[in-house]
């Protein structure tokens, strides 16, 4: 013990000490410099032509396709789509997590309460809508301008079905002054535009 305190005291032990947490320093804070340059030069474009390769695919339809466990928006009180565009009830739920399409309240790609810009007043009316066929374009030409500022969270969607739960969650696009809905009536959009601002 008594000599670690000698040593500590010799002024070439200190300017080692020194010198190694300088050296530290030095490179820690280089580091997050160049973390900070890579990520700015992520969410720039430069090529207006340059495409991402997206990993989304489109589900075009193909009845044929044999589905024996479905996929579906879980968060809904009464409502629920499942990942092939039908919207049913709770109660309508088949145990593989499809919706029971012989019940007369199930609906595909259902767009009642949406209004022509792509924003809807329901949640699962919104995912429904999102995901016919013919929203694909829409949804390519928003995926390739999406590279800007939501890269990190769409690059984590796989296929259409995820698409459309992403893109029909309110997001800041929806709300005003951080703390209201521009459109409370229709806040789930999974068009290109945010909802419409509504007068105060």
């Amino acid at each position: 013990m008594m000599m670690l305190r000698r040593l500590l005291r010799k002024r070439w032990v200190l300017g080692v000490v020194f010198g190694l947490s300088l050296i530290y320093f030095l490179t820690s804070t280089l580091k997050q410099e160049e973390r900070t340059i890579r990520d700015r030069t992520l969410l720039e474009v430069k090529d207006s032509d340059h495409r991402i390769p997206w990993k989304v695919r489109f589900n075009l339809g193909n009845s044929s396709r044999q589905i024996t466990q479905c996929r579906n928006s879980i968060q809904g009180k009464t409502l629920l789509t499942d990942e092939l565009g039908y919207v049913c009830e709770r109660k309508d739920l088949l145990v593989n997590g499809c919706c029971n399409v012989n019940s007369p309240s199930t609906r595909q790609y259902i767009c009642k309460s949406c209004l022509a810009n792509g924003c809807c007043s329901i949640y699962e009316y919104c995912v429904s809508c999102c995901l016919q066929p013919d929203k694909q374009q829409l949804l390519e030409r928003f995926l390739n301008r999406a590279a800007e500022g939501f890269q990190n969270l769409f690059t984590a969607v796989e296929d259409h079905f995820e698409l459309c739960l992403a893109k029909c969650r309110t997001s800041s696009q929806s709300v005003q002054h951080e703390n209201t809905y521009r459109n409370p009536q229709a806040k789930y959009c999974y068009g290109e535009s945010p909802p419409e601002l509504l007068p105060v």
